[in-house]
């Protein structure tokens, strides 16, 4: 089959790969959509902290975020699952320790992530093996661009969570790519009066046409009292800026990475008494992502600017944006393409 394949910082093609095979309790799935997310950027680039600590090295087969349909069953895996419509979960812990057996396989230390670290190569591919423990069905309304949304709404819908904001409360969200404007989506569901800060014009457009009266830039971000704040950028001087404008009391959520530490002061969160939460992994916002997919509730397809094929990847990869794309961050791949 074609995969993409990560070389060395800054290498990147599409090259043969051996087909999966479904280990005992796995399926492969072949891949319908698959996401180009910062994360495979920075794999790109040699800039992200796994790469950079040697915890993932060279080749990389990157991708997850992605759905499609399971094709091959391995042994011990429920018949039902075949020909199922699926997306699937990118943290998968050992499921022995007591981070595993707690609820928070997301931060087991042995955890693979689907095409960043560990094992399991990604779904820039035409199929993908996966253990079945960690699929999701994707119900009939979810077309294949909702589908490989999933996994970004994940993390989203666990960082409007995580605000904590009442029905009429402010929330900022910083930042104005997938994931910031995938919060906002799910904050104002909640009844949150939401506001976006950005700095690219497309994605300010982007966030108006969705409704969001309050989008600002940083010369002209009102001085109004936020009773939450989520940094979603990569940008160093975030963390601080967040911690900064929250109110006294209430609550920061982290889930954008910086290529370099995030200074903040701790002296200024102790003095405000700011509760900060870190954002890693979708896994328990996979489930209610989709319902509100399905539901309506939320609608992510706007975010998609172009469908591209395999061989377009390390382009994107390289920040070469399809002429044709329109405003929605998001670049799908169609591996079959």
């Amino acid at each position: 089959m074609r995969a993409l394949v990560l070389t060395a910082p800054g290498e990147a093609g599409v090259r043969e790969v051996a087909d999966p095979v479904p280990a005992p309790g796995e399926v492969v799935v072949d891949v319908e959509r698959a996401g180009v997310c910062g994360t495979d950027v920075e794999l790109f680039t040699g800039e992200l902290s796994y790469v950079q600590t040697g915890i993932t090295t060279y080749p990389i087969r990157p991708g997850h975020e992605w759905c499609g349909t399971v094709s091959a069953l391995g042994p011990g895996v429920d018949a039902a699952w075949l020909g199922r419509r699926v997306t699937g979960d990118t943290m998968i812990g050992c499921g022995r320790c007591h981070r595993c057996r707690t609820s928070r396989h997301h931060v087991c230390a042995a955890r693979d992530e689907v095409g960043i670290r560990g094992a399991i190569p990604g779904a820039l591919a035409e199929r993908l093996a996966v253990p079945a423990r960690t699929l999701h069905p994707l119900p009939p309304p979810l077309d294949p661009a909702a589908g490989a949304l999933v996994e970004p709404g994940g993390n989203a819908l666990r960082c409007a969570d995580a605000t904590a904001v009442a029905p009429g409360e402010r929330l900022l969200v910083l930042g104005t790519g997938t994931i910031g404007l995938l919060t906002a989506l799910f904050a104002r569901v909640r009844g949150a009066e939401v506001h976006l800060l950005g700095r690219d014009e497309p994605q300010l457009n982007l966030a108006r046409d969705l409704g969001f009266a309050g989008v600002w830039t940083r010369p002209d971000l009102p001085g109004l009292p936020w009773d939450a704040v989520v940094d979603a950028t990569n940008d160093p001087t975030s963390p601080a800026l967040a911690l900064q404008l929250v109110e006294p009391g209430r609550r920061i959520v982290y889930i954008g990475l910086s290529g370099v530490p995030s200074p903040v002061d701790t002296r200024e969160a102790v003095l405000k008494d700011v509760t900060a939460v870190g954002i890693l992994g979708a896994s328990a916002g996979l489930a209610g992502a989709i319902a509100a997919y399905a539901d309506g509730s939320v609608d992510p397809r706007p975010l998609v600017g172009a469908t591209i094929g395999l061989d377009e990847v390390a382009a994107a990869l390289a920040g070469h944006r399809p002429a044709a794309a329109g405003q929605g961050p998001k670049l799908l791949v169609d591996p079959h393409r």
